[in-house]
């Protein structure tokens, strides 16, 4: 085996709340999304683009989702509310990959699409092999208007993932993976 095979077979999500600081600095945060950016791409179009989410930013974008969460759910509870202020604070480092997949003349949305996935996996397995934990999550506020305006989307993109990024506090068990005889057909 080689190091890429090691890592790919090893790799496994932190939860945010089981990563600590520190996070990447700029210099090795600009080497792992250097590598996210090393994807196909047909057409050379970059349908997809990263926000980097640290340090205060981090809260007052959970403040949105609160904001967002109370008006949908006025009955929540402050430690509801809490958890909901907290979804971009566990990790130093969160990073949004946002698709901007769109109408093409030849390269179809589909293929932007898995372009963006892509750059997402590529993302978590540079983080990785920098010797950092990962999750890669989307949650419920990935989808709403009020928090993908604050984090400046356009009305046309749409949040692949967000990647949490930091030093492990503790790695759970493995998961069961898919067993090769269920999901390989040869023909």
């Amino acid at each position: 085996m080689n190091a890429t095979l090691d890592l790919l077979g090893t790799r496994r999500s932190v939860p945010p709340a089981r990563l600590e600081a520190p996070g990447p600095d700029r210099d090795a945060l600009d080497a792992i999304l250097t590598r996210a950016a090393r994807v196909p791409d047909h057409g050379k179009l970059a349908p997809w683009r990263f926000i980097v989410i640290e340090g205060e930013a981090r809260t007052r974008i959970g403040e949105t989702i609160a904001a967002a969460f109370r008006a949908d759910n006025p009955e929540a509870d402050p430690a509801r509310l809490d958890l909901e202020r907290g979804r971009l604070a566990h990790a130093p480092t969160v990073v949004a990959v946002v698709s901007r997949a769109g109408p093409h003349v030849k390269i179809p949305e589909w293929e932007q699409v898995l372009s963006a996935g892509a750059a997402t996996m590529n993302l978590v397995v540079a983080a990785n092999a920098a010797g950092f934990a990962t999750a890669w999550l989307t949650e419920w506020f990935a989808y709403d208007r009020r928090v993908l305006d604050a984090l400046g989307l356009a009305p046309s993109e749409r949040i692949a993932g967000f990647v949490h990024i930091g030093r492990p506090a503790e790695i759970p068990g493995d998961r069961p993976r898919p067993d090769l005889a269920e999901i390989v057909t040869r023909l």
